[in-house]
């Protein structure tokens, strides 16, 4: 049997791997004491983390929000009460009386601001059109953290019924915490689906169970390091609880990719004869290079979430990289302290030969026919990714939530019922001493309200509907002005506007002409902007990804051409990602089985976050598999030989790890958050696509087509790359004559 390539004596993976190995007993015991205590530290973080909305800093409907509550002591109204009628109408005196009292309890709570509610307003935005349902608006001060815990107690009290009217809690805080209930919950279910499952698959790739248990103990241990990790964190900086879920999926999926490398390489150098502990050295020296690579590619992939100012999305970098730490730890550190004591008990059952036959064959059919197997593949791909043409961006709402969820019934029998949507005002402000007088004031407030999307506008000139006075002044004018001698308006939009392009309405009336400088503010400014945000950075970040993910191959290969197919590569498998996005969730297949509400559009960040993480994970095994070729082309210098291979020793490995990432992502199409779902789903059929098509089919068809080309440089890149380059391995004691490589298939 041909010998694997040896471990180079003074290499750092050579050296950290005799380290484990003669330190075994003290690195079992410490990882032992220390999984306990980072699983009482890690089970606190998702309670412990912050939640978020949706605003941009330093933009101008943040601005706007801390003028209002700087300067006129208001903002956004958060919480909505439905009052719904039991008998007669919202006028009637017992429902008249009732509605004063929920609003008059409501005023009581002393994180409650604002109140105002259509039995004491008399505002027309807060009553249905048939008169059977009538709004209590109210704001709670404070951060997304605090109102939302409050919400916690204080919903289940005002949700009341009784002989005269039902009274439901809606608005947006109340949507947010119900989202992140029901994403801790989601984070729970995933925990008892994911650990059996995976478990089960483990067993039946190793054949072995204590392999197996092992594996798993290595992706526990990399999940409560990063929520542990987190946690502190959040001491320092804000950090989003929806990481938490992040820290699952990705913890045990790379804890336990990265753990089939290396004992995959452990029984590989086992089967070539070395002893036990040389053989764990020789597997971190040669696999750890690996691990390594690949754990830097997904750690650039989604540190570059950090070029958006938003801390939902930080919090996602972070937990990123926590992961790679402490998967990588996990996999070149405690695994091969357990491989020196107790190695015997991973290896093999069965001749390792017989699982790749089926590849090598696949492998052999690519190769002799590159072009008519790439471009099947290619065509296959681009089909799936088709959609992406369709794709629209959109702003969140309560459809995000299962339907039946209390806010979300709130939110639905107020679209239906009510003409305005009182509940995403827009708030227009100017400068102190802006010298507007009132009937200037009244000109831009009539102006406004004959916006198509516009339903009223209240100033300290009365209330505007399609550029008429409908209302006089009312008692609350006078804080229409502000001490500073500002000017504040409210935009009460309607509810078709809310359906509709609400970035559109947003710009149109920042775009209307002014007597003054008027800025906007209120919730759809703050969506708005944050989607505006958002998408600008988008290159940045793809840019980022791009360069640093081709130097990382390149200090892996040695080639310029590598990297740049492994870019395209992956391209190919985002695509395949957006695609399905469009297609389900954006344009409803399979709603009914998977129990979510098409919107007609996706909400921006999610989809970036999947970008990130899918990008790192395709690159997890683009680096896997060059890895082997790569080790196998310095050996016998034969591009063709060096694939198959490659090809033949790492598709079983390739397609056990996407199998267990394909159930650690996909457990979270249970979700009854849409975002859950995207990512869980969308992240599976990236995998299945990339282990299979892109790695299996269209990188061995590419290679075959460039032939000498894989491997070239210019002479400064191959000097840089001989002097900076990672490598573990030497070739065999008397490598054969290197093969002449056949030109580049036209």
């Amino acid at each position: 049997m041909a010998q694997p390539n040896r471990p180079a004596g003074p290499g750092p993976l050579t050296r950290l791997g005799r380290v484990a190995v003669r330190r075994a007993g003290a690195i079992l015991l410490v990882a032992a004491a220390l999984l306990p205590l980072l699983g009482l530290l890690g089970a606190g973080a998702p309670g412990a983390l912050q939640l978020a909305r949706w605003d941009a800093p330093g933009t101008e409907s943040v601005r706007v929000q801390d003028v209002l509550r700087e300067t006129y002591g208001t903002g956004n109204p958060n919480l909505a009460l439905l009052v719904t009628a039991r008998t007669g109408d919202v006028d009637s005196p017992e429902v008249v009386a009732e509605g004063q009292r929920v609003a008059a309890e409501l005023a009581e709570h002393p994180m409650v601001t604002d109140v105002t509610a259509y039995w004491t307003d008399r505002d027309a935005a807060l009553r249905a059109t048939d008169g059977s349902r009538a709004l209590v608006l109210a704001r709670l001060e404070g951060d997304a953290t605090e109102t939302r815990a409050e919400l916690a107690d204080l919903s289940p009290e005002l949700t009341q019924s009784n002989a005269f009217v039902d009274v439901a809690v809606g608005g947006q805080e109340e949507v947010s915490r119900q989202v992140g209930e029901q994403a801790a919950s989601d984070f729970l279910t995933a925990e008892l689906i994911v650990l059996p499952a995976v478990t089960l698959l483990l067993i039946l790739v190793y054949r072995r169970a204590v392999a197996a248990l092992l594996t798993v103990g290595v992706g526990l241990f990399s999940v409560l390091a990063t929520l542990a990790g987190l946690r502190l964190i959040n001491e320092i900086t804000p950090v989003s609880t929806f990481a938490a879920n992040l820290a699952l999926v990705l913890g045990l999926g790379l804890g336990i990719d990265y753990c089939l490398f290396v004992i995959n390489r452990y029984r590989e150098e086992r089967a070539a004869g070395l002893p036990q502990q040389d053989a764990a050295v020789a597997a971190v020296a040669v696999a750890g290079r690996t691990v390594i690579f690949s754990g830097l590619t997904v750690a650039i992939s989604l540190a570059t979430l950090l070029v958006f100012p938003f801390f939902f999305l930080s919090s996602f970098a972070y937990a990123g990289v926590l992961v790679v730490l402490a998967a990588v730890v996990g996999a070149t550190v405690i695994l091969p302290a357990a491989l020196a004591r107790w190695g015997h008990r991973f290896e093999r059952p069965l001749p390792p030969a017989r699982t790749g036959a089926f590849w090598e064959r696949t492998a052999r059919l690519v190769l002799r026919r590159p072009l008519v197997t790439g471009l099947a593949a290619l065509g296959v791909l681009l089909l799936a990714a088709s959609p992406v043409l369709g794709l629209r961006f959109g702003l969140p709402d309560q459809r995000t939530l299962p339907a039946g969820t209390s806010s979300r019934v709130v939110a639905e029998e107020t679209q239906r019922h009510f003409v305005a949507e009182p509940t995403d005002i827009l708030f227009a402000v100017t400068a102190p001493d802006d010298g507007l007088d009132a009937g200037r004031t009244a000109e831009y407030a009539a102006e406004l309200s004959r916006h198509p999307g516009v339903f009223q506008v209240v100033s300290a000139a009365g209330t505007h509907r399609q550029g008429e006075l409908a209302e006089p002044p009312g008692t609350d004018a006078a804080a229409m002005t502000g001490p500073d001698g500002g000017t504040l308006l409210s935009v009460v939009p309607t509810q078709d506007a809310m359906a509709g392009d609400v970035p559109g309405l947003v710009a149109d009336l920042r775009d209307t002409p002014a007597p003054a400088l008027f800025e906007f503010g209120g919730y759809p400014a703050e969506t708005s902007d944050f989607r505006s945000v958002l998408l600008s950075r988008v290159p940045l970040m793809a840019a980022l990804i791009l360069i640093a993910t081709c130097v990382v191959l390149f200090l892996l290969t040695g080639s310029v051409l590598l990297p740049l197919k492994a870019t395209v590569l992956n391209l190919l498998s985002l695509g395949v990602m957006f695609g399905a996005l469009v297609w389900i969730f954006q344009d409803g297949r399979f709603s009914g089985v998977l129990g979510f509400t098409p919107t007609g559009s996706i909400e921006p960040s999610i989809p970036m976050l999947m970008f990130c993480v899918t990008y790192g994970l395709s690159m997890d095994y683009e680096v896997f598999l060059l890895s082997r070729i790569k080790e196998e082309h310095d050996r016998t210098g034969d591009t063709h030989a060096s694939v198959v291979a490659g090809i033949r020793t790492t598709a079983p490995l390739i397609t056990a790890a996407a199998g267990i990432l394909v159930v650690t992502f996909a457990t979270y199409a249970t979700s009854g958050v849409v975002f859950l779902k995207e990512l869980g789903i969308g992240t599976a059929l990236v995998i299945l696509a990339d282990a299979t098509l892109i790695r299996m089919v269209l990188l061995p068809a590419s290679m075959r087509l460039a032939g000498r080309a894989n491997w070239w440089a210019p002479g400064p890149l191959r000097r840089f790359h001989d002097r900076f380059g990672l490598s573990e391995a030497l070739p065999a004691a008397q490598p054969p004559p290197a093969k002449r490589e056949p030109a580049p298939v036209a």
